[in-house]
Formats: structure tokens, C-alpha cells, sequence
């Protein structure tokens, strides 16, 4: 009887005890709200530690883009002054070209009327080539008698320094005193053609390197059959100037 009313007897109640240790109340676990609530935390939280990340790399970042922008201003700024005073160097050196360039003008016409002066003061000179020299002769007794017979001469001297025994003999200089005289003499110039003997102008060195560069060009239009004539550095051609930039540039 008392079995019975043991197995029939409600489940044994709890006490307040027994209610604070049930697993699901022990304070080493959490209910599934609890949980869920503390996933949400712990999402947010890595988000906002991700999100402060970034932030502070967006600051880096936009220090560094300030200091690139400010870097590239000044470099802006470098280049245009650079540009500034290249500008004014190109200035410079343009009108120092010019300047240059008006200089070279200005020197070479001055050369040109410096050499023009010199075979003008030797207009009346012509120098005799292939005479023999001996030692203390008077240069004006050595000229041929023939030729120079009542000739008044200004001056008469030997040409350079002297040479060698065995080397040709200088030439000689003659100064007319007058200079019909010097044409008379030189027109004879052409009877000691075949001898050893010539009589020619006297240049400045620098219309004597003209002439040699003149004289093939004369002789291949003669061969050409056209009328060709130097006087002193130009080169006449059937009556007109002839002019080569490359075999004349002193005409230009």
C-alpha cells in the first residue's frame, strides 16, 4: 500500500536550492538570447575595430596626399620659374647670337677693307721671281736692264728672309713710281713665258690663296670656251661677276 502510494505520489517538488543549480541557470552557461545578443557584440565590435582600421589608415592616407599636393605644388611652382628663366636665358642667348652673328659681319667687313687697303698700297708693286741673288747686291742693279730702262723705282728690296745657298733665290719686290710704268713692265711679263723668270702683282697673302682657288675655275671655262678673267680675287665670266657661295664666300 505505501509502494503504491509511493508510485502514485507527483514528482518530488524543488526546493530553492535545486532551482539555482539547474544546468541551465549555473552561471557557466548562457541561454540562446544571451548568445545571440553577445555574437551581435562581438560582430560589432570586430566591425568597429575594423572600421577604426581603416579610419586611421583613410588619415594616413590623406596626410600623405596633403604632403604629395603640397610637394606638387612646389614642384609646380620649381618648373614655372624654371620655365621663367629659361625664357630669359632664351632671350639672352638669342640676342647674344645676334649680337654675335652683327660682330661677325662687322669683322669681316673690316678684315675685307683691311685687305682691300693693303693690295691697294701694292698697286703700283710687282715682284720678279727667278732672279739670282748674291750676296751685298743692290736688289734694283739685279732687275733686268731691258725691262726696267729709265723705270723710276720708289723702292726695290728682296722678299722674306734670306736662304739657303742652294735654295731659289727670293723674289724681288719692286715699287713703281709711277704706275703706267708698272703696267708697261708687267705687259713685257709675258715675253718670259717658257723661262725661269716671271713677273706678277703683288698680293696680300690673303687675295693670293683667293686666286689660286680661282685660276682652275678661269681654266675650265676657257676649256668651255667662255671668256674668263681674274682681277684680283673675282672671277669674270663673259663679262659677269661669277659668284659660288662654297668657291667665292668672300663675295657674300
Amino acid at each position: 500500500m505505501k509502494k503504491a502510494q509511493c508510485a502514485a505520489s507527483p514528482a518530488k517538488s524543488e526546493t530553492p536550492s535545486s532551482k539555482r543549480l539547474r544546468p541551465a541557470d549555473s552561471p557557466g552557461t548562457t541561454s540562446p538570447a544571451g548568445k545571440d545578443i553577445a555574437d551581435i557584440l562581438e560582430s560589432i565590435d570586430k566591425r568597429l575595430s575594423s572600421f577604426d582600421a581603416r579610419l586611421s589608415l583613410v588619415e594616413i592616407l590623406h596626410r600623405e596626399f596633403k604632403c604629395l599636393r603640397e610637394s606638387l605644388e612646389f614642384s609646380q611652382q620649381q618648373v614655372e620659374t624654371l620655365a621663367a628663366e629659361n625664357a630669359t636665358l632664351r632671350e639672352s642667348v638669342k640676342c647674344l647670337t645676334e649680337n654675335v652673328t652683327q660682330l661677325n659681319r662687322e669683322n669681316k667687313k673690316i678684315k675685307e677693307t683691311v685687305i682691300d687697303l693693303q693690295a691697294r698700297s701694292m698697286r703700283d708693286n710687282l715682284v720678279f721671281s727667278g732672279i739670282p741673288e748674291a750676296a751685298g747686291e743692290d736688289a734694283e742693279t739685279t732687275l733686268p736692264e731691258d725691262t726696267v730702262k729709265n723705270i723710276v723705282f720708289d723702292r726695290v728690296h728682296r722678299l722674306g728672309p734670306i736662304r739657303a745657298a742652294a735654295g731659289r733665290p727670293r723674289p724681288i719686290v719692286a715699287k713703281f713710281g709711277h704706275f703706267k710704268q708698272k703696267e708697261h713692265v708687267k705687259s713685257r711679263g709675258r715675253e718670259l713665258k717658257g723661262t725661269d723668270f716671271s713677273v706678277n702683282d703683288q698680293f696680300p697673302k690673303e687675295i693670293l690663296e683667293r686666286r689660286r682657288v680661282l685660276f682652275p675655275i678661269r681654266r675650265g671655262f676657257i676649256q668651255k670656251g667662255s671668256r674668263a678673267v681674274i682681277a684680283v680675287d673675282r672671277l669674270y665670266v663673259d663679262g659677269q661677276l661669277h659668284r659660288d657661295p662654297d668657291i667665292t664666300p668672300w663675295l657674300y
